[in-house]
């Protein structure tokens, strides 16, 4: 099943101003403005991609301000069916880890992740009513059946093969 799949980088959303601080409102308006244009495109999945952003000496962006910016997702028409990837290299302050706790908070999917990988796989799984986390498709496998062989010494089907009856058994039933 394909999964169409936005790619949100952190260099996207994040806004400093000219002392290089952080612009919370101006980054959390940027954010809306995507998230609004995945929900426009029909696109149920994004990946939030913050592993460029350098790591500071104390976190961008207080608690109240991550609980800010998962509302923002709301906001823009995220449901509870949409999923969304935090993708980390480190999260020395928690901010990535803690975004995503308090979107489980308020019953959204969103998983922090520090593998492209694993965030790749999560986003595409199939979710819904009767869904299981991977679909199961049943191949039907279909053998040859060993040809009986044609010599004197060999009449006899391979065992396993004939009414439960090993070659021996059938060798005595036949005399």
């Amino acid at each position: 099943m394909p999964v169409e799949l936005q790619i949100i980088r952190a260099s996207e959303f994040i806004c400093l101003d000219a002392d290089e601080q952080l612009d919370f409102d101006e980054s959390k308006q940027v954010l809306r403005n995507l998230a609004e244009a995945c929900r426009k495109r029909g696109v149920d999945r994004a990946l939030l991609d913050v592993r460029g952003m350098p790591v500071s000496p104390k976190p961008r962006f207080t608690p109240s301000q991550l609980a800010e910016l998962v509302r923002t997702f709301h906001e823009a028409g995220f449901g509870k069916h949409q999923r969304l990837a935090v993708l980390y290299k480190t999260d020395p302050h928690g901010g990535a880890r803690m975004f995503a706790f308090i979107s489980r908070i308020q019953g959204w999917q969103v998983r922090a992740f520090t593998e492209f990988e694993e965030a790749v796989l999560w986003l595409s799984e199939v979710t819904g009513k009767g869904a299981t986390r991977q679909q199961e498709v049943q191949i039907p496998i279909t053998t040859k059946r060993p040809r009986e062989s044609k010599s004197p010494q060999r009449g006899l089907p391979p065992t396993g093969h004939g009414r439960g009856t090993t070659p021996t058994a059938r060798r005595i039933s036949n005399r």
